[in-house]
C-alpha cells in the first residue's frame, strides 16, 4: 500500500470530514476555496481512487457520487503498520514512535491496547469453552 498522492489526500480529507457521499463538483467547488483545479483533473484523480479501491462510487443522476471505503483511522493505521514492517527491529521502532507522543497519546495508546487485550482475553475464553478447557 503506498499513501495517497497530494490531490488524492485533498480529495479523501474532505470525503473523510464530510461524513457523507459527494459528487465530483462538490469537491471541485470546496477545492476551489483554496486554489484552482480542473473539475477533469478532479474526476479523473476520484476515477483513480475508486481503481484503487479507496473509493466507491453510486450513479446518481447523470452523476456519479463518492464515498470512503474506509475511515482516516484505518487509512492511517494501514500506513503506520506498512511503516513499521519496513524496519528489521520492530520493538526499536515503536520505542521511538512511543518516545515522541505526546501525554494525551500516551494515554489514548493506553486505552487502545487495553481494549485489544480485552477482545483477546473474550476470544480465548470463547474458544476455550467451546473446546471444553476448564482452565
Amino acid at each position: 500500500m503506498r499513501g495517497l498522492g497530494d490531490l488524492e489526500a485533498e480529495i479523501m480529507d474532505r470525503l473523510w470530514s464530510w461524513d457523507r457521499p459527494a459528487t465530483v463538483r462538490e469537491i471541485v467547488d470546496d477545492l476551489q476555496r483554496q486554489r484552482p483545479v480542473a473539475y477533469t483533473t478532479v474526476n479523473t484523480v476520484a476515477d483513480i481512487l475508486h481503481t484503487k479501491e479507496w473509493l466507491r462510487r453510486t450513479k446518481v443522476g447523470r452523476a456519479w457520487v463518492y464515498e470512503p471505503t474506509c475511515t482516516r483511522e484505518s487509512y492511517t493505521a494501514q500506513l503506520m503498520h506498512q511503516a513499521l514492517e519496513t524496519s528489521p527491529d520492530r520493538a526499536g521502532a515503536l520505542l521511538h514512535f512511543v518516545d515522541r507522543i505526546s501525554g494525551d497519546e500516551a494515554t489514548a495508546l493506553r486505552a487502545a491496547l487495553a481494549q485489544v487485550e480485552a477482545r483477546v482475553e473474550a476470544r480465548d475464553e470463547a474458544r476455550d469453552e467451546a473446546r471444553g478447557d476448564d482452565r
